[in-house]
Order: C-alpha cells, then structure tokens, then sequence
C-alpha cells in the first residue's frame, strides 16, 4: 500500500512537471476547455518588464498651487493611485507608477510603444471641480477689438469639492428633452461640502468644471443635502458614458500636466537578459555537477528535482501574470542556489545517520525529519524578509522580492516532496545500496540490507 501510495505521488510529481513544462514553452501555454463544451480559453505569456521589453516613460507635474501645505503628499499619493488605477484598468501589465519629489508623478508603461496611446490613457482621468460664483468679480473691459471675453475661472472661485469626494456616477436622462445627463453622487464628506455650498448659494450658480472647461453652471433653488449632483451639457450618448467610466476610475484630486515624454528601447534590457540566462545556466550546471560529485545518487536525484522546480516557478510566473524584470530574474536566480541548500542540509543529515549503522530507508526518513526544522526556519525567514521588501520597496525591489519569495515556496515544496519521493522509490533496489553512491566512505551491513 506504501509503494502504491509513493507511485501516485511520483505520477502526479511528473504530470506536474509536464504541464510546467508545456507552460514554459515558447509556443505552449494556451489552456482551452472547449473540447469539454466549456467555453473557456485562454493563453498565459511571460509579462517583461520595461527595461527587458521597452515601452514608455512619462513624467507628469501636479499644479499645488491650491492645495494647502500639509495636503500636498497625500494629493500627490491619491493622485498616484488614480493614474495606477486608471492603467491597470486599460489592461497594462505591472505599470509602474511613483511619485517624485513633491510634485512629480512617473509613469513607466511596459510594452507600450506608442507614446499617444500612453498619455492617452493618463490624460483621459479627468480633474472634476464645483465653484461657486466670486462675490468680488474683477471688472470687465473690451479688448483692442471691441471684444468682450468672459474667464469663467475669473467669475467662479474654489470651494474645494472636487472629483476626490465622488463615491459614483451615473448615467441617466433628462425626463423632459432625452438628453443624456451624468448623476453624481458623493460621499460623507463631499455630501457635507456639498450641501454647505448650495445652502450659501442660494439663487446664485454653481459652476461645474471638467479638465478646467466649465460643463455647466446651475442655479441653486434649494440647499442639497443628499449629496446627489447632476450634470448637463451638449453630451452624446457615447460621449456621457466615457466620461462616466472616467470618471468612475478615479478623478484626479489636482490637475497634473505632461513635462517629459520618452520611448524606452529594450535593446539594453535583452542583452542583460542573455547574460542572466547564460548566468543561470552556468551556475545551474556548475551546482548539478557539484551535487552529483560530492552527493552521487541523491545528488542526482536533487537536480532531476532542481529541474522540476526550474520548470514549475516559471509556469508559476506565467500563470500568476507576473512581470520579470531584471531585479525579478535575479531573484529567481538566487532562490535556485537557495532551493539547492535544503537538499544540502536534508543530505547531510542522511549520511550521519548511514555514518551511525541506521538502515538505509532509516537514514532517508530520518535525515529529512531531521533537517526539515532547520529547512523550514531558514526558508521562514527569508519569506519574512521579502515580505517585507515587497511591502515597503520600490517597484523593482518588489519584483525582485516577490520572485525570490516564490522561489523560496516552490523549493521547500521539491525538497522536501519531490526529492524524498524519488529517494523512497530507490530505497529497496540492491543495485542502489552501494555505499559509494550516497558519498558515505563506509556503509555497515545491515544498511545495505535494508
């Protein structure tokens, strides 16, 4: 019952890995259940970062001018997770988006080449503002052409209800013309502001902003405490439901302005990639070679299990949609020489316990038994240090943590499973008990009879 038992996990360990390796594969990857009638399918690709693929660098400006001292961070922050927001929400992978200095936002695009298509994305976040009329306003005077010019932002004044309290909005129609109207409904503390500028604004206008263009400027018949807004203009149906998905993904809570704009080339990043392969490919053999040299057949087995590791994290990055980028390669890089040192421990322990006359099968459960504390403690604390890196690190420490803490799973997961599994299935075979092929200089009688 024990071998049947040890043969399923061994035929699952190699499905595992097959379907790892079909991920893995360049043209692989695709899972569709339509065969099953199930209209599912989907095809899972490796996300490169923007210094491995290129794509698109931007550099915004927030205007503070109107934002109190000690309000200006926690603009700028709000206004870096709108722009996040709005991003992700246009289906771009891992977008790096940080403030800089105290009024600077980056944005960093992988795979976007059009540098359009990008501020495209970042522009369509509008800036939504309520004002109400200027009791002082300045004195208007024909220009050299006899030409009278109104500044609506001259004639309204702040009154610092903006688009960073709006909970939703909606779209409806106008019951008596058909137009399309857009309903806007605010929270707590935009319904509070709300109702305090339409009970000062009796019979006066309040004007409504979008982008700095006024949309429309109502009269106030009656205070308004439900919070509820509405906005008409010459809107077309299409037009009232992109500003009503804009506006729903997060209203800039200042206005920013585009200052630098460039294409990033992945020309560098490829190169680097090469060399990180080869890298990794390099230290892969030099430790198989090592492991099976001084460990002989378990050392064997480790690698046969390092390759299914290899091969199952980075199914793992493909279906989870993780972005690699250099710092992320390093990560997994280092996480294979770490998967390594479990099988170290785990052997080492393995051959005192052959050292002290224990039998064979003895040896394998007790050398992994007993290095498993020392294999989980140190596995532990290295999750709690990336834990810690991805949660307070920049975005390319966070990609090299969140690699790293993967690897870390994956290896605890074939040292202990995969790696014992084979060495259970050996245990038994009098071709495997020769004491030469666990690097034990003398093995006693009774462990070769196991």
């Amino acid at each position: 019952m024990r071998r049947k038992g040890l043969y399923i996990k061994f035929i699952f360990i190699l499905l595992l890995a097959a379907a790892s390796f079909y991920i893995v594969w360049p043209k692989g990857g695709k899972v569709s259940l339509k065969p099953l009638k199930i209209n599912f399918e989907k095809q899972f690709k490796l996300n490169l970062g923007l210094d491995l693929q290129g794509g698109t660098h931007l550099v915004y400006e927030g205007d503070l001018k109107d934002i109190e001292q000690g309000a200006r961070s926690d603009a700028m922050n709000s206004a870096r997770d709108v722009i996040e927001r709005r991003v992700n929400a246009f289906g771009v992978s891992e977008p790096v988006v940080q403030v800089s200095g105290s009024n600077r936002i980056i944005v960093e695009l992988p795979g976007v080449k059009d540098i359009n298509e990008a501020i495209k994305l970042i522009g369509q976040t509008p800036f939504l503002e309520f004002k109400e009329e200027n009791p002082n306003p300045p004195e208007v005077t024909p220009n050299e052409k006899g030409e009278i010019i109104i500044d609506e932002n001259q004639i309204f004044i702040h009154t610092g209800l903006t688009g960073k309290e709006l909970e939703r909005a909606s779209l409806e129609f106008d019951q008596r013309t058909g137009a399309p109207t857009i309903a806007l409904q605010f929270d707590a503390e935009g319904t509070k502001k709300f109702s305090d500028i339409t009970t000062r604004n009796i019979n006066k206008r309040v004007g409504i902003f979008l982008d700095g263009q006024l949309l429309s400027a109502p009269v106030v018949n009656e205070p308004i405490n439900n919070g509820r807004a509405i906005i008409t203009g010459q809107f077309s149906v299409q037009q009232a439901k992109e500003l009503v998905t804009r506006l729903n993904s997060g209203a800039l809570p200042v206005p920013i302005k585009l200052i630098e704009q460039q294409n990033v080339g992945a020309t560098l990043g490829l190169s680097s990639v090469r060399k990180s392969v080869a890298a990794g490919l390099i230290g892969f053999a030099v430790i198989a070679l090592f492991m099976i040299i001084y460990y002989r057949l378990p050392g064997l087995l480790a690698v046969i299990a390092l390759t299914v590791y290899a091969l199952i994290s980075l199914a793992m990055f493909k279906l989870m949609g993780i972005t690699l980028t250099l710092a992320g390669i390093a990560g997994f890089i280092l996480s294979i020489g770490m998967a390594v040192d479990a099988n170290i421990l785990i052997f080492e322990r393995m051959k005192e316990e052959l050292r002290r006359g224990r039998t064979l099968e003895q040896a394998v459960e007790e050398g992994f038994k007993r290095a498993w504390l020392s294999v989980r403690d140190s596995n532990f604390s290295s999750l709690i240090t990336t834990f810690i890196l991805a949660y307070f690190g920049t975005s390319i420490i966070r990609g090299f943590a969140i690699t790293l803490s993967i690897g870390i799973l994956i290896s605890m997961f074939t040292a202990i499973t995969v790696t014992r599994t084979f060495l259970r299935l050996l245990v038994g075979h009098n071709i495997l008990v020769h004491h030469w092929l666990y690097g034990v200089p003398r093995m006693s009688e009774e462990a070769k009879h196991a």
